[in-house]
């Protein structure tokens, strides 16, 4: 079973990424395990690898272009992990309204 985030996780991993929309030097390693496993990031060696890509790229565009594929709406409320990936999709949804 996939753990759950707290409130204050949640907020932080929210915070973060935000911020690293503006700079991506600023994104931690909380922030890069979320985002690094949405749909539409390719693999990347490590959040410094992350980083460099995105030293280039808008981060912010990209959370956004891929908007839809991460919502996480293949998983039904008996499925396992269900409310994980309910949390995914609040959690993505704010960052893209932060944004």
């Amino acid at each position: 079973m996939l753990e759950l985030k707290t409130v204050n996780q949640e907020n932080r991993i929210i915070n973060n990424i935000v911020k690293a929309c503006k700079d991506i030097e600023l994104l931690n390693k909380q922030g890069y395990n979320f985002i690094y496993l949405c749909c539409g990031f390719i693999a990347h060696y490590d959040i410094y690898g992350f980083i460099y890509e995105y030293k280039t790229e808008s981060l912010k565009n990209e959370i956004l272009r891929y908007k839809n594929e991460n919502q996480w709406n293949n998983f039904t409320p008996k499925e396992k992990n269900y409310d994980y990936y309910k949390q995914k999709q609040k959690i993505y949804n704010v960052i893209c309204e932060k944004i």
